[in-house]
């Protein structure tokens, strides 16, 4: 008996990064950058994947690019409806679309099968958790809601994750957090700061 069918991807990079002062998916750790380990842990999982990130984006991997379709960059739920309305429009047999931030280098291996597995519904979000916190940008988009979702963002004042998945059916998994000989990893572990940085540059020596 076979699975469900895998999903396509999108990597949201829809930002600018300037906190890190150059373009945060491109710095190194673990001798790649961070955008080739979250292509590398996403690349079996999926049916493809997509970056969503402005035209002008460096992109030394060749990954299609969609750019968010509302401007003043509005967050990742712009992200998560171009990537959305670009599955329809490429006419992909899928139910969802999965997403991952692209600032998050230590994407679970088993991702996709355990939000799969969380749901038969092709209506429902499904998203992560670890360490108590929920992590929405880790998650399987219903292909369904896009429509809700460009309504919801017409107004600027709707921009928060949370307050947009109270509209729907939400199914949450919890991953737990991976021991590593420098200690517990949260799997969903974001680089927000240069102390992140050097952070993940620690755990990536550990799990290499």
């Amino acid at each position: 008996m076979t699975g469900p069918a895998l999903p396509p991807g999108l990597i949201l990079a829809g930002g600018r990064s300037s906190r890190m002062g150059s373009v945060k998916t491109l710095l190194e750790i673990g001798g790649d950058t961070i955008l080739s380990h979250i292509v590398r842990r996403l690349s079996p999982q999926v049916s493809g994947i997509t970056l969503n990130a402005y035209d002008d984006f460096p992109n030394p991997l060749g990954l299609r690019l969609i750019p968010d379709k509302l401007a003043d960059q509005p967050g990742p739920l712009a992200g998560v409806l171009a990537g959305l309305r670009d599955v329809e429009t490429r006419g992909i047999s899928a139910t969802h679309l999965l997403t991952v931030p692209s600032d998050g280098p230590f994407v679970p291996t088993d991702l996709v099968s355990r939000l799969q597995a969380g749901t038969d519904d092709p209506d429902a979000i499904v998203i992560t958790a670890s360490d108590g916190r929920s992590h929405p940008v880790f998650g399987l988009w219903p292909i369904s809601i896009a429509d809700d979702l460009e309504t919801w963002l017409a107004d600027p004042q709707n921009r928060r994750i949370k307050a947009f998945l109270q509209r729907h059916r939400v199914v949450t998994i919890e991953f737990p957090r991976i021991e590593t000989l420098h200690g517990l990893l949260d799997p969903f572990f974001n680089i927000n700061t240069p102390e992140d940085l050097e952070e993940a540059r620690r755990f990536a020596e550990v799990l290499q």
